[in-house]
């Protein structure tokens, strides 16, 4: 257990390291949420370097910047497998997030429908390998190129597909509940 969070670590710090040196943004630097707008009623603090959210009917935390073609990681934390967060990106409507209005890259381990489980892109990338992340800290890194999007958990490629409606928008960090969301060293670099 100690092995492999000490492994996700590492790699986050990789991946972080990765995108500052290639000219990333940091869009949560672990003290200031000024980068973003909460919509829902979704509790979102800061804890320990980490934006949380551990009650509220739902919400997100959205960037007040649009992005188009970029490279997003982000280190997330679920208390549980029931527990459902995500990452939206690409969103056209800011008081109406869905799947139907942004791509939805999901953080949620014990999704009934399991072809978009932790790391699929809702309605448009199926889960090539599934990945465990409940109860720990993990990575992820979106890409987002024109049409291609492809989606990696703690170094494990989980979802590849193409889509043309969304070009550009605001991205999204979830609170869908029960239980406790962490996201931390939230950075993107433009393409």
């Amino acid at each position: 257990m100690k092995r492999s969070a000490m492994a996700v670590t590492v790699f986050g710090m990789l991946a972080g390291a990765a995108l500052a040196q290639g000219g990333a943004k940091v869009l949560f630097d672990g003290k200031s949420l000024g980068a973003w707008e909460p919509v829902g009623d979704a509790n979102w603090t800061i804890v320990e370097g980490a934006v949380q959210a551990t009650g509220g009917k739902g919400g997100h935390l959205v960037s007040k910047e649009q992005f188009g073609d970029f490279e997003l990681s982000a280190e997330f934390w679920v208390e549980s497998p029931e527990t459902n967060s995500g990452i939206f990106i690409r969103c056209q409507d800011k008081s109406s997030i869905s799947a139907k209005t942004c791509y939805e890259i999901n953080i949620w381990d014990g999704r009934p429908e399991q072809d978009f489980a932790t790391g699929g892109i809702v309605n448009v990338a199926k889960v090539i390998t599934p990945v465990k992340t409940a109860g720990r800290w993990g990575t992820i890194v979106i890409t987002a190129s024109g049409p291609k999007m492809s989606v990696a958990v703690n170094g494990t490629r989980t979802a590849e597909g193409q889509h043309t409606q969304f070009a550009r928008g605001p991205i999204t960090l979830q609170y869908g509940g029960p239980g406790t969301v962490r996201f931390r060293n939230v950075q993107i670099r433009p393409l």
